[in-house]
């Protein structure tokens, strides 16, 4: 569509003159931002410094659209357009069209009212609970400092418009293409759309460096800039947009997949069969057709994407309430299936609130010029203000007025140093702050043995250590790491940040729940060998960022499965430690909150960060807690293995009853001179019966279930289809002779006994497969209770009514339902005997 049509069909009920104040899409694409003056452009973007007003921003928004590199809503058309356009529901139609064009029309209505039912019943279930997990989303979807009305506001990256201002400080997220027009001492990470390693340096004044991009973040620095591009139409969007979709795929769909994968084949089997005997045996060619695909509707788990939105929307709205946000529907369940987690311990097994506890000199003497230096370095930065800068802004007041900053030369997980320019009394100086390693190498090597000597005695009680330095330096545009030499350390100071109190309780509780929490830190190895060995994580192996380095992939995941703490780490090492854990066959999970973190989140099964973390981490996460500490995540995960249970229960009810089932009516539709069920009976005992699971998403989990990680496993989703199909099969089989021999049943009655005893079996066997325990000491939900016996009794029912009538069901004698109710007993005896080998359970 043309920009032109666009803006008539928008505007058109529009007043003329509000129209001509937007500006249009197409010519505000066309202008290169960097290298013109920034008042043309202001103008060319009809806004100003004061930014647009709110009433501007709606009416752009509504042709430029969201601001979003993808669309992530789906609207309700998207959600019921595969539902509609599932192969067996397109087969059943024209199904039943054939079936009207015979004659037929009691099947072909019965038919469509089923399919259309089953559509009715799926999408609704499925849109509602993506509403739900859009919902949830929502709440911590990134946002933007944002200039509207001429104050400034907070609002979701989606609304924002060409000719918005914003605002960056170091941790954001850039959420639109930019040019800035106000900037100081700004550093963007650019790494995912450029490759570079290292922050880029920007500058409103250069034409060169004066324009930022959606999908980089800002590393240090502040600065206002004019929104020039949005959405798709941004410089990198497509890049943008296939970077937010190129996440491994998890074990969750990875299951799913191969689930799926094995239905397919044995309904393709089954089908090919029934086929195959309908011809040779000269069977009506019609019925047949309808024969087969009503057993491979019956088969089909055609409920399974319904019950699986459902049952992860459900378990998404429980954690939320538990202070854990979804942010993907598909890591509920990875989070279950987590074994490995791998956190910082700054916030997890600390509270992340340091005090300073001493400023020393290199000979370890008190020293007040360190503080007072750690304090302007601190106060001028405009990185990220940790933990440490608050402590030191905590400790010493500092006036600014005398002294001017000239430069700054940001934090990176390379140098682990951040150093500022600064004039004070006509004399430059660099001071430079970090960790003591680093400093201590831009010193004097005549200095360093005292100096190391020093910082390992002040690590060694466990207290975190930062160095001091400065440097005279010579007047100079621009100031870079290559000034960071030939420093004076100062001295170090010391932080307490004490171990929380519920860390070893949370860690213990982790543990017992079959997940081992690693601790992949920056910090130095005899700090975070302190920390852990006070919470009871096993710190007598640590292994080292520089150890790392020397590794093979292979040989750093056999190290890794054997360490629990690593140390002087850079991001990239995370990472490289988070991939060999996967390659091994664990399902890692990644807490961070810092820009450092994004890598190692988005390589992990299940990226984690927490509410208050930088909008880099939170974006890249797929789990955010809005409370700190283990104890949250272990609900969460807890909450995760429930989902997954009900998921599971659902899949092993499909792959074992209805298969026994499908499979019986597969082998007598070769002995009987009938067919043992009509094809409209089979879909509507298959209706009845995916009724009778619709509960299953609220229903309980047994404790036991959820106390190790909960993982896909094909193999025993085929041993429940091989041991408790064939049962149910050998209890069809039973029914059949008892309805020919017994009860010398005619064709309508033999029918109508199976369509019972089948529904009957098939929903009740669900109260024995539910759970690994006994049946009876492990209570189902209410609501699941009431759904499977009430189906039951519509199943007895049906026959003595006119809907019976209508798909050829006739009323059954009085003791028939004797000998329905002592098999039914007998079936459901059988399969627990039998589930409980199947499953490995001991018989208490």
């Amino acid at each position: 569509m043309g920009c032109g049509r666009s803006r008539r069909k928008v505007y058109a009920n529009l007043d003329a003159r509000v129209v001509a104040t937007i500006p249009d899409t197409q010519q505000v694409i066309a202008i290169t931002p960097a290298r013109q003056p920034i008042d043309e452009l202001l103008r060319a973007l009809q806004t100003s410094a004061t930014g647009l007003t709110s009433d501007e921003a709606a009416i752009r928004l509504r042709i430029a659209g969201p601001n979003e590199p993808k669309i992530e809503r789906l609207p309700a058309w998207k959600t019921i357009l595969p539902l509609v356009a599932d192969p067996l529901v397109i087969i059943l139609f024209i199904a039943s069209i054939v079936a009207a064009a015979a004659g037929e029309l009691t099947d072909a209505v019965i038919i469509q009212t089923m399919v259309l039912l089953s559509v009715i019943l799926n999408f609704t279930q499925t849109f509602r609970s993506h509403r739900a997990a859009e919902r949830l989303r929502d709440t911590v979807g990134p946002t933007a400092a944002v200039l509207r009305d001429g104050k400034w506001t907070v609002l979701s990256r989606a609304d924002l418009v060409p000719g918005d201002i914003i605002r960056l400080a170091a941790g954001d997220l850039i959420p639109a293409d930019a040019r800035l027009f106000v900037s100081r001492d700004l550093h963007v990470y650019e790494a995912a759309l450029t490759g570079e390693s290292m922050p880029a340096e920007k500058e409103a004044e250069d034409v060169e460096r004066n324009s930022v991009f959606m999908g980089t973040s800002v590393v240090s620095g502040t600065a206002e800039a004019v929104v020039v591009r949005t959405g798709r139409e941004t410089a990198f969007g497509d890049v943008v947009a296939r970077l937010s979709a190129q996440r491994p795929e998890s074990e969750f769909e990875r299951g799913t997949r191969h689930f799926s994968t094995f239905i397919v084949q044995t309904i393709f089997v089954l089908v090919m069969f029934v086929m195959l005997v309908s011809i040779i045996l000269h069977r009506d060619p019609l019925q047949s057709i309808l024969f087969a695909l009503a057993l491979a509707v019956g088969l089909a788990p055609e409920f399974f994407p319904m019950i699986r939105s459902v049952t992860l929307a459900r378990g998404a709205v429980r954690m939320a309430r538990r202070s854990v946000i979804v942010k993907h529907l598909p890591a509920i369940q990875n989070f279950g299936s987590i074994d490995i987690l791998c956190s910082d311990k700054t916030g997890t097994l600390t509270s992340g609130k340091m005090s300073l506890i001493d400023t020393v000199d290199p000979a370890g003497a008190h020293s007040d010029e360190v503080l007072r230096l750690a304090a302007i370095n601190s106060s001028l930065q405009t990185g990220i203000r940790g933990p440490f800068d608050e402590a030191i802004a905590r400790a010493f007041t500092l006036d600014c007025a005398p002294i001017k900053k000239l430069d700054e030369i940001p934090f990176d997980f390379e140098r682990r140093i951040v150093s500022v320019v600064i004039e004070e009394e006509g004399q430059r100086y660099l001071i430079a702050k970090g960790a003591p390693e680093s400093v201590i190498d831009r010193c004097p090597l005549a200095t360093r043995e005292t100096a190391i000597a020093t910082a390992k005695r002040l690590g060694s009680s466990g207290s975190r250590v930062l160095a001091v330095a400065r440097r005279a330096v010579p007047v100079a545009d621009r100031y870079d790491r290559t000034s960071e030499s030939n420093l004076d350390l100062v001295g170090y100071l010391t932080f307490n940040d004490p171990p929380l109190a519920t860390a070893a309780t949370a860690l213990a509780a982790l543990r017992d729940d079959g997940v081992e929490v690693k601790i992949l830190t920056g910090d130095s190895e005899l700090v975070t060998r302190n920390v852990c060995a006070a919470v009871g994580i096993p710190a007598a192996s640590v292994l080292l960022g520089s150890d790392i380095e020397r590794m093979t992939d292979g040989a750093l995941g056999s190290a890794a499965e054997e360490t629990s703490v690593f140390a002087r780490l850079n991001p990239a090492q995370k990472t490289r430690i988070v991939l060999a854990l996967k390659a091994r066959g664990h399902v890692v999970g990644f807490l961070g909150d810092g820009i450092n973190d994004a890598p190692s989140l988005r390589a992990s099964d299940v990226g984690i960060s927490v509410a208050n973390a930088v909008g880099v981490a939170r974006e890249a996460a797929e789990i955010i807690l809005l409370e700190p500490g283990l104890e949250v995540l272990h609900r969460g995960i807890r909450e995760g293995r429930a989902a997954f249970g009900n998921v599971m229960k659902y899949v092993l009810m499909e792959t074992s009853s209805n298969f026994g089932n499908m499979f019986s009516m597969a082998a007598a539709s070769i002995v009987l001179p009938f067919l043992p069920m009509l094809p409209t009976q089979i879909l509507l005992n298959n209706f009845l019966y995916d009724l009778s699971q619709i509960t299953i998403p609220g229903d309980r989990v047994d404790a036991t279930y959820m106390q190790k990680p909960q993982r896909w496993d094909i193999a025993t989703i085929r041993r429940f289809m091989l041991f408790i199909g064939p049962i149910s099969s050998i209890f069809d089989f039973t029914t059949f002779w008892v309805l020919l021999a017994v009860f010398h049943s005619s064709a309508a009655t033999f029918q109508t006994g199976w369509f019972v005893e089948s529904l009957a079996t098939q929903t009740l066997v669900l109260f024995v497969i539910r759970t690994a325990a006994n049946p009876l000491r492990s209570r189902p939900s209410p609501a699941l209770l009431i759904t499977g016996i009430s189906i039951v009794l519509v199943a007895i029912a049906i026959p003595f009514t006119a809907l019976g009538a209508r798909v050829g069901l006739v009323p059954l004698p009085a003791r028939y339902f004797v000998f329905l109710s002592a098999v039914t007993a007998c079936y459901l005896v059988l399969v627990e005997i039998v589930k409980r080998r199947v499953m490995g359970v001991k018989v208490k």
